[in-house]
């Protein structure tokens, strides 16, 4: 490869006094450049450049490096206005996430005006680059995989003292502000959904029921008081409608249905499949809102077949099912609504995996858990409700 060529540089007095011997003196251009042993159409460069300068239609040397500085101071106040818009936050942390923010940044500003803005050193900033990665102890790895599994495992709805009860329990020391620091370190965050949400009303003819809970959502032993409820579920294909039975004392889902359709056969099943599993006795007490489903005289009659006992929540009293409704709350917002459901097949399926992960995995503030024997039958039957 050819060497590249290199062209002289001239001093600004050489050219002023080349351009004077044209105009002052009364050499010819021709005769000022071999006595001077330049270029001939160099000379008449730089003849035009000063009769350009003097009347003023270009710059002049000092003026042009001026407009060069003041342009260049001009660009770094932009990127410096530009650096404070997306680290104003950090100002006030320590040195090492002002690092971390200049190294994410390096390779869109210099570093020079990166490090002048944040208000720390270049040279500690390359020293700190220069440092070894912080050793991680096998402990601590396991922590990060167990903690992102668990995680993910909820669909990104564990808040950090879910995920501090659920990594305790695996025999993990942690408290909940370690967790919250973890959830950071390992950017976890909650992601929720709006769910669409649709109430029914019951036919005037119908009979209600008395609220025979009024609010009292905490029995004191299992199979004394149920509460169901129905939600809408939207997929590609269409809506489905699903109704639960939850036993207030665990917080448990005994029993549920999902159909396309809203009827009271939708209620009846579930409660069906409540009765079958738990058995409970007579006078067990099973609230709901005044829903025409609930109110039907299908499913009076099949609450009295079990001899339960019907309750109904008050008119325009959201809080008479909030148990339920917080269900439902957490089905959409932490698990239904973060995915894409096609079809309703694939709601179906998805249902059954959250009732799965709600009843078997996920924990509840509740009064009491379910005993072993009945525990197991959950995990038996509840992979073949549908």
């Amino acid at each position: 490869m050819g060497q590249k060529r290199s062209y002289k540089q001239y001093p600004k007095e050489f050219k002023q006094e080349a351009v004077a011997l044209v105009v002052d003196q009364g050499y010819s251009v021709p005769e000022a450049a071999k006595s001077l042993g330049i270029a001939t159409n160099m000379l008449y460069r730089w003849k035009q450049q000063f009769e350009e300068q003097q009347q003023g239609q270009t710059l002049a040397e000092d003026e042009r490096e001026e407009l060069k500085r003041l342009r260049k101071e001009n660009k770094e106040l932009r990127m410096e206005k530009e650096i404070l818009k997306k680290a104003s936050g950090l100002l006030r942390e320590r040195n090492e996430v002002k690092y971390r923010f200049v190294q994410r940044r390096a390779a869109i500003y210099p570093v020079r005006v990166l490090c002048r803005v944040m208000r720390v050193s270049s040279s500690a900033y390359y020293s700190w680059c220069k440092r070894s990665a912080k050793v991680i102890s096998a402990d601590t790895l396991h922590l990060y995989r167990r903690a992102k599994e668990l995680f993910r495992a909820s669909r990104d709805s564990l808040g950090s003292r879910e995920l501090a009860k659920k990594l305790r329990e695996e025999g993990f020391k942690i408290g909940r502000y370690r967790t919250r620091t973890l959830m950071r370190q390992l950017k976890l965050k909650v992601r929720q959904r709006i769910a669409y949400k649709v109430t029914t009303k019951r036919r005037h003819s119908d009979q209600v029921a008395d609220n025979l809970l009024n609010q009292n959502f905490n029995p004191v032993a299992p199979n004394e008081v149920w509460a169901g409820d129905i939600t809408y579920l939207r997929t590609a294909e269409g809506w489905m409608y699903l109704a639960v039975v939850m036993d207030l004392y665990s917080r448990r889902i005994v029993g549920w249905h999902i159909d396309k359709r809203m009827s009271a056969d939708l209620v009846c099943r579930a409660l069906m499949k409540a009765v079958n599993l738990r058995q409970p006795k007579k006078g067990l007490v099973f609230h709901s809102d005044r829903g025409s489903q609930y109110t039907s005289k299908q499913h009076r009659r099949l609450l009295k077949s079990y001899d339960l006992r019907s309750s109904m929540g008050d008119v325009g009293a959201c809080w008479d099912n909030a148990v339920v409704e917080r269900f439902f709350g957490s089905l959409k917002h932490d698990w239904i609504l973060k995915v894409y459901q096609p079809t309703r097949e694939h709601m179906k399926q998805d249902v059954a995996k959250y009732m799965r992960y709600y009843n078997l995995e996920r924990l509840h503030s509740a009064n009491g858990n379910l005993s072993p024997i009945n525990l197991e039958n959950s995990q038996r039957k509840v992979s073949g409700w549908s």
